[in-house]
């Protein structure tokens, strides 16, 4: 098996355990359940050993499928990485990328990402733009930007899509807003507390929770905020003035320190939503650099991210 296919092979199988479905591992693959499924089923019979154990609600790794899980992660790195240095060693890449990034997670996440490439490949130059609006590459911004970096559902499919990371929200408040008014046990008792909510460019599955076997919309009635920039409802709920619907990328550090709190994650993280994080660019072939810089990038951020990783070792929420 050529390494593309053994590193395809291995990704499904490790999205697979860590959404916890085929349905999920089938979205960020374009794949249906079923195919999902049949391809777990030949990677067992290759294997001659059962690596998941199947139920109606979720998949969970055998003990077999968890040691398997853990060096099949070490290989699909160590492959990612082998291949961006043998495409370095081919052609030393160099010119410059145009990025255009949503400014909170360009902060927290893609300029670290952008410095340490750029000590890697000191012939590339890197022109980011951290912006809070959506940038339309067929429009006027044609020709203007390389890669576009988008976070949640993707409308336009005359763009190519790279997955980088999965995208999980969690519901939060501070330790002051929870002492004063009560820690809710389910998501049905959201509507007697305060919130901070998005204005109404919410993100489609922002306040969506599994109750009574059905995901539904539940949120605070009374909103002490609302607003357009997460990073604004990020302080209001640092500032004890109500519970957040916020993603893990920019709530890691504060859950990890205390902070902030968790709310109904006693089972774990929550499932990924069906969209993520994402990479896009024209319907071409991608550049030489462009190519290297979106497989740094998937190594980087993904199958597990490392602040959705920061979580599961700093609390538990695996």
């Amino acid at each position: 098996m050529d390494t593309t296919g053994l590193t395809d092979q291995f990704r499904l199988f490790l999205d697979v355990l860590d959404s916890g479905s085929f349905s999920a591992a089938a979205r960020l693959h374009s794949l249906t359940p079923s195919s999902v499924a049949r391809r777990i089923d030949a990677l067992e019979r290759s294997l001659d050993c059962q690596l998941v154990s199947r139920s109606t609600h979720v998949i969970k790794p055998t003990p077999a499928g968890q040691a398997f899980a853990e060096r099949a992660r070490r290989i699909v790195q160590e492959l990612h990485l082998a291949r961006a240095e043998m495409a370095s060693l081919q052609s030393t890449p160099e010119g410059r990328i145009r990025i255009d990034a949503p400014a909170p997670f360009g902060r927290r996440h893609l300029a670290p990402a952008v410095a340490d490439f750029l000590q890697a490949y000191p012939s590339v130059d890197i022109q980011l733009r951290l912006i809070d609006s959506f940038v339309d590459l067929q429009g006027e911004h044609l020709g203007e930007v390389d890669l576009v970096l988008r976070i949640g559902p993707l409308a336009d499919t005359r763009l190519v899509a790279t997955p980088l990371a999965p995208m999980i929200r969690i519901a939060c408040a501070s330790p002051s807003y929870l002492q004063r008014r009560g820690t809710p046990q389910t998501a049905a008792e959201l509507p007697d507390h305060d919130g901070l909510d998005w204005d109404a460019l919410a993100p489609s599955h922002a306040w969506r929770f599994e109750y009574q076997g059905k995901r539904r919309l539940l949120r605070p009635t009374r909103l002490r905020m609302v607003a357009n920039n997460a990073e604004a409802l990020l302080c209001g709920a640092l500032a004890g003035l109500g519970i957040a619907h916020l993603p893990t990328w920019l709530i890691s550090e504060h859950l990890v320190r205390g902070e902030l709190l968790p709310l109904f994650c006693e089972g774990g993280l929550p499932e990924p939503e069906p969209s993520g994080i994402y990479a896009l660019r024209l319907t071409r072939e991608a550049d030489s650099r462009s190519r290297l810089l979106l497989e740094f990038l998937k190594t980087r951020f993904g199958p597990i991210p490392p602040w959705d990783q920061a979580l599961q070792s700093g609390l538990g929420l695996g």
